[in-house]
């Protein structure tokens, strides 16, 4: 995996490329990623999560029995449950979430997909995640593994990000683009 300048990204490929190295080892990527995926569902709804992992504030000790608890409670155990604690007890939760996209990316690029993270203005539905699979499939030349988030500040349309490329055709930037070329004419 390509090196980035960004010290979180180091820390969050190193850590993803040793979890990806156990849970083969373990033949237990599937279940790593769905845990790793229910964990990144939680950090999304919860404001109170979000500020444990990313506080200074919380010590190591803290931090590391508040995620034991919260990975018992949500029945995250095994190899992603001590994986969770490790980086804990390291103090590198604030780079939690680059560390599940980057496993989703070596797991991806394992499986033979490629990673494709999606923002849309609304929930997609099984046949519009198909039917996007499909037509990135055909720009990509192979299977694609996405990440659909929502955000409603896009209005419309979607933003696909595939590697370094990033595909966006939402009204929103279609609306700030008219915005600046009504600016330029007047």
């Amino acid at each position: 995996m390509a090196q980035s300048s960004s010290p979180i990204s180091g820390v969050a490929e190193r850590y993803a490329g040793s979890l990806f190295d156990l849970a083969l080892q373990a033949n237990s990527v599937a279940q790593v990623e769905a845990d790793l995926n229910s964990f990144a569902a939680m950090l999304e709804g919860s404001a109170e999560l979000a500020r444990l992992i990313n506080s200074p504030v919380f010590s190591s000790e803290d931090q590391a029995k508040a995620i034991a608890a919260i990975a018992d409670k949500a029945g995250i155990t095994g190899l992603t449950g001590n994986f969770l604690r490790v980086v804990a007890q390291n103090r590198r939760l604030f780079a939690i979430p680059g560390m599940i996209k980057a496993f989703r990316q070596v797991a991806a690029e394992h499986r033979g997909e490629t990673a494709a993270e999606v923002t849309s203005a609304h929930a997609l539905t099984d046949a519009q995640q198909t039917e996007l699979k499909a037509a990135l499939k055909s720009v990509a030349g192979k299977d694609v593994a996405i990440t659909v988030t929502v955000d409603p500040s896009l209005l419309g349309g979607l933003v696909v990000k595939i590697g370094s490329r990033q595909i966006d055709t939402s009204l929103k930037t279609k609306l700030n683009s008219l915005k600046l070329a009504l600016k330029e004419v007047g």
